[in-house]
Formats: structure tokens, C-alpha cells, sequence
């Protein structure tokens, strides 16, 4: 299966609007009350979830035989990146930017929304510089 950016984003702020320190997120393959993840196929989900985990973005992630997944929490690389693409313009700038060199890898999507970020930080500056 190929790697949907567009499936981890949603489900990476599906867990953050789902987790507090007392709450954990749960996908249940049979019921997706998730309104963010109604559009992807269970399979799709669940595939996503588990390169979450592989590429660390979860602090704690279990999976039942059943499908049933469990996050703990979002980990710190996870909640930068999603600070980096929070908004449209720079997550499509990102999506645009990985087509071009024709790579969607999670390392390189977070690499490239980044230094998005810093290019906007860097053109708001030399537009607010002192006279």
C-alpha cells in the first residue's frame, strides 16, 4: 500500500483531539466514529496507523488480532510535525513540494514542512525588518 500523507494527517489530529492524559484513543475497525478518518477504508487506517508507529509519532501504540487500536499519546516529533502542517496553505505548499522531488516518505514530508515553515518565518521577517 502506498503512503496516503493525507491519511496520516488525519489521523494524526484525529489523536490529538482524542487524547488527554486520561484519555486514550481507540480505532475500532467495526465502528470508525472518528468524522476525519469516515473517508479512508479500514485497511487504509490501520496501515497508516501502524507506519505512526513505526516512525515513531506514537508514544504507545497496541494492536488487537481483532484491529482494534490503542494510541497512548502523540510523541513530541508527532506534535511538531503537526504544528508544521496544521494549516491548509502549508500542508498543501508540503504536499506540493514532496511531488516535485516525487517522495512522500514521513521523514521527508516532515523535513519538507519544516522548511516551510522557516521559509514563511524568514519572509514574514525580512517584510517586518526595521527601515
Amino acid at each position: 500500500m502506498k503512503l496516503n500523507p493525507d491519511c496520516i494527517r488525519d489521523i494524526l489530529l484525529t489523536v490529538e483531539e482524542n487524547t488527554s492524559f486520561s484519555n486514550l484513543f481507540e480505532f475500532d475497525p467495526d465502528d470508525i466514529k472518528y468524522p476525519k478518518l469516515q473517508s479512508y477504508e479500514t485497511e487504509e487506517i490501520l496501515y497508516h496507523l501502524r507506519q505512526c508507529k513505526y516512525d515513531d509519532f506514537f508514544s504507545d501504540c497496541k494492536f488487537t488480532t481483532t484491529g482494534l487500536c490503542v494510541v497512548l499519546d502523540l510523541t513530541p516529533k508527532a506534535h511538531r510535525f503537526l504544528a508544521d502542517i496544521r494549516t491548509d496553505t502549508i500542508w498543501n505548499k508540503t504536499k506540493e513540494t514532496a511531488k516535485s522531488i516525487g517522495s512522500f516518505s514521513l521523514d521527508v514530508l516532515v523535513k519538507i514542512a519544516s522548511n516551510v515553515v522557516t521559509s514563511m518565518i524568514n519572509s514574514a521577517l525580512q517584510g517586518n525588518s526595521p527601515s
